[in-house]
């Protein structure tokens, strides 16, 4: 299950977050900090799956953005990891190559985490799906 999924620059700003398990405000500002600090301080030699506490982090970085994505212990790695391309890929296909710009400043960002928080990320025979409720 993904407990959690973030955008970050190269400096460690949060630039979206989007929590799927309840972690109260002061808790996540201290688990940002040290998630980030711990995929920031990392070569690109470096291996994107981390054992961290009692779950696991897998990110990406894509020039200046970086994506971490939390998950608990019997999720698949390699399905997430992909997952986070497919999700860049979409951005891509919108802003024609995304930045940090694009996240920060963006109307989509505000749109895409409202969807975020709508629509559940489902998974289904190993593969990531989004979940649009009924209407």
């Amino acid at each position: 299950m993904i407990k959690f999924f973030l955008m970050v620059n190269k400096q460690g700003q949060t630039r979206l977050s989007r929590y799927y398990e309840h972690i109260e405000i002061n808790k996540r500002t201290i688990l940002e900090a040290d998630v980030i600090k711990t995929c920031l301080s990392r070569s690109k030699e470096q291996c994107s799956f981390i054992e961290y506490k009692d779950f696991k982090l897998i990110y990406r970085q894509y020039a200046a953005l970086f994506i971490v994505v939390g998950i608990n212990e019997t999720e698949n790695e390699m399905a997430v990891y992909e997952f986070i391309h497919n999700f860049v890929e979409v951005l891509d296909m919108y802003f024609s190559r995304v930045s940090e710009l694009d996240v920060s400043f963006s109307i989509l960002c505000a749109y895409l985490h409202s969807t975020m928080q709508r629509v559940p990320v489902t998974k289904w025979a190993g593969k990531y799906y989004l979940s649009y409720p009924e209407s």
